[in-house]
C-alpha cells in the first residue's frame, strides 16, 4: 500500500527542530483582509502574543526564517510581504518599501500587542525601517540584515536580475540547481526546501516561481534601489526613515552578502549610535547563519543567549 506524502507547508519543521535540538512550537497560518481587497498572510509561531516580527527579502517568503524562529524559541510573527508566499499580488506592481510598510503596519496592529523586535532582511529591512520610523510605538528594536538604502546596482539588483531571467523550469530539481549555482541557500536540503516554498507546478507540468517578484524583474528590482526623486540623492527616503527610528538599530552584514565596505561605512556614518555586526554568511544570512541571527534577536529581547 502506498504511503501518503506530506505536502503541507509545515512538513519540514519537525525535522528542523530535531536537528537544532529545539522545541517544536505551535504554528498557525494567518490571513488578514486589507482595505483594498487584497489579503496579507503570515505565520504565527507559539500561542502567546508575538514578541518578534520577521520580514523576508525580495523573492523569498516567511519560511526563510523557520530555523531562526526555532532557535529564538519565543512567540513570533513572520509575514509574507505582498506579492510573496501566500500574500496577494499587487495589481499596480508597487513593491516599494513605503507601500509594503503600510501592509506590515496593519498586520502589527492586528496581530501584535506589545512593541516588537522587528527584523528585516534585504527588501524586508527597508520595509522594517519604514515601519519603525512611522510607528515607533510598535517597535522596541530594529535589526536590518544585509541592506542599506541606495544599495549600489552593481551589487544585489544585478545578480537578482540574472537569477530571475529564467522563470520556467522542467522540475524543482532544476530550480534548486540554478539557486545553488548563484550561491543562494545553504545545503542542498535547505535549497530544496526553499524551492518547495517558492514555486508551484502549473497545469502543463512546468514549474514556475510562486512570487510575483520573479515575473517583474525589471520593474520590481528598481524598488530595491530607486532612482533619486529629488536633489537629496539615491536612497534618500530610506535614509530618512532610518534617521527617524527612535529604537536601537543593528545592521547585520554577511561577509559574502551584497553590502560593500562603502555601504557599511556610510551606514555607520549616518547612524553613529547604531551597531554594525558582520557575520560569516551570504546575503540570506538567516539561512546560512541562523544561529547568529537568533542570538541577536534573543539579546534584543533581553534574554541570555544559548
Amino acid at each position: 500500500m502506498a504511503v501518503a506524502q506530506d505536502t503541507s507547508e509545515f512538513r519540514y519543521l519537525p525535522g528542523q527542530a530535531r536537528a537544532l535540538g529545539a522545541e517544536l512550537p505551535e504554528v498557525t497560518r494567518l490571513t488578514l483582509p486589507l482595505p483594498d481587497g487584497r489579503t496579507l498572510s503570515a505565520l504565527r509561531f507559539g500561542s502567546a502574543p508575538p514578541e518578534v516580527t520577521f520580514l523576508h527579502g525580495a523573492g523569498l517568503n516567511a519560511h526563510t526564517w523557520d530555523t531562526t524562529v526555532l532557535q529564538v524559541g519565543r512567540p513570533t510573527l513572520v509575514i509574507d510581504l505582498a506579492g510573496h508566499g501566500d500574500s496577494a499580488w499587487r495589481e499596480d506592481r508597487d513593491y516599494s518599501p513605503r507601500t509594503l510598510a503600510e501592509d506590515v503596519a496593519l498586520a502589527l496592529a492586528e496581530w501584535t500587542f506589545i512593541p516588537q523586535v522587528l527584523v528585516g532582511q534585504s527588501l524586508g529591512g527597508l520595509v522594517a525601517a519604514r515601519v519603525a520610523a512611522q510607528h515607533p510605538d510598535r517597535v522596541r528594536e530594529l535589526i536590518v540584515i544585509d541592506i542599506t538604502p541606495g544599495l549600489s546596482v552593481d551589487a544585489a539588483p544585478s545578480i537578482l536580475r540574472d537569477f530571475y531571467a529564467v522563470t520556467d523550469f522542467a522540475s524543482r530539481d532544476e530550480v534548486a540547481d540554478r539557486a545553488q549555482s548563484f550561491g543562494f541557500g545553504g545545503s542542498r536540503e535547505d535549497t530544496e526546501r526553499g524551492v518547495f516554498f517558492n514555486t508551484r507546478t502549473r497545469p502543463d507540468g512546468r514549474v514556475e516561481w510562486k512570487h510575483h517578484f520573479a515575473h517583474l524583474v525589471g520593474h520590481a528590482l528598481d524598488t530595491l534601489d530607486p532612482a533619486p526623486d529629488d536633489a537629496t540623492g539615491r536612497g534618500a527616503q530610506g535614509w530618512a526613515d532610518l534617521a527617524a527610528v527612535t529604537a536601537p538599530v543593528t545592521l547585520v552584514r554577511g561577509t559574502r552578502g551584497f553590502l560593500q565596505d562603502s555601504d557599511a561605512e556610510e551606514f555607520a556614518r549616518r547612524l553613529p549610535a547604531a551597531t554594525v555586526t558582520t557575520v560569516e554568511a551570504g546575503h540570506n544570512v538567516q539561512e546560512t547563519a541562523s544561529r547568529a541571527v537568533a542570538d541577536l534577536v534573543i539579546s534584543a529581547l533581553g534574554l541570555p543567549t544559548r
